[in-house]
């Protein structure tokens, strides 16, 4: 039978990220990021996560992956999850002991979107993976601490904490809290490799997307495509931060084309996805889909954490 690397939640990014030949099944409900995975070459199957059945992988599952949609857990969701944790909490407990209290638990929470961070145990606990990777915003760490020590308790080695996507070659400052578990091998969260003593430097924005830049603190794509945060290019996709530049070649080119923030592909490329990867839907659904996106850099070290590489791959890709 063959093996699958089950992919909750989507997206695109881990999916850019995994090894050449990986065997992937996609679950994603948004239809312009199913889209956009099948013009990628990404096998998808369009559905509600919580609602899809796991015994299709059962004993034939490799690893799986999970990046459960964040906004309750950052500004842009007021931050209800947060309150909402003691819950989540329990639901995950409830699900690594084989009892689904989704339904229930979700009911009483205050955001609805809160409930989705539980569901990854679900599968877990039944189809007990090779190995295990999972991303969310950073205030998400204490949840993945929790799971964590349940795949501990199963047996896995597993690790969890906050990584910066700007401390492995992305052109951006991204924190995002992570998990990488293994049952065939020890896991330990990668190191930085760049910006550190006889590293290379960290990648500037400017160096991504050849725009000129000031020595500001630098933006970075955080969920929806907004930017926050490490050295400022000229530009932060915002007209404040672009008024800063008034006089310039870079603005009277822009201004001239009404064109005041980053194009798709300039978000992309911030991001790191390959050149030429396109991404479906309107205008604003593209810009979710990268903005929500783990970048690939990132993705890729945690995926060799957690052993989704061969030794082979490795020496390949290094």
């Amino acid at each position: 039978m063959d093996r699958v690397i089950v992919h909750g939640f989507a997206g695109i990014g881990w999916s850019e990220a995994l090894p050449s030949g990986s065997d992937e099944i996609g679950l994603e409900l948004n239809a312009a990021a199913c889209l956009t995975r099948k013009e990628a070459g990404h096998r998808t199957v369009r559905c509600d996560v919580t609602q899809y059945p796991t015994w299709p992988f059962k004993g034939r599952t490799t690893g799986k992956i999970d990046s459960p949609p964040c906004p309750g857990f950052n500004k842009s969701g007021k931050k209800l999850g947060l309150l909402d944790l003691p819950l989540v909490h329990q639901a995950i407990e409830d699900l690594s002991r084989g009892k689904d209290t989704r339904t229930s638990i979700g009911a009483a929470c205050r955001d609805e979107r809160s409930i989705l961070t539980a569901e990854p145990m679900r599968w877990h606990y039944d189809l007990m993976p090779e190995w295990i990777c999972m991303e969310q915003v950073p205030s998400v760490l204490p949840v993945w601490e929790q799971y964590a020590e349940i795949l501990r308790r199963w047996g896995y080695s597993a690790q969890a904490g906050v990584l910066d996507a700007a401390d492995h070659g992305v052109g951006q400052t991204r924190r995002r809290a992570v998990l990488a578990a293994s049952r065939t091998r020890d896991v330990q969260l990668p190191a930085p490799t760049h910006g550190g003593l006889g590293q290379p430097p960290l990648v500037s924005m400017a160096d991504v997307i050849g725009w000129g830049y000031t020595q500001r603190p630098a933006p970075s794509v955080t969920g929806g495509g907004t930017y926050t945060g490490g050295a400022e290019p000229f530009g932060n996709g915002t007209r404040q931060a672009m008024k800063r530049h008034i006089g310039t070649d870079a603005w009277r080119e822009r201004e001239g084309v009404h064109h005041l923030r980053p194009t798709i592909a300039e978000c992309a490329a911030l991001q790191g996805f390959r050149p030429g990867l396109e991404f479906q839907g309107r205008m604003g659904e593209q810009h979710l889909i990268v903005g929500n996106a783990v970048p690939p850099l990132l993705a890729e070290v945690v995926l060799a954490a957690a052993g989704a590489y061969s030794e082979q791959q490795l020496e390949a890709a290094a």
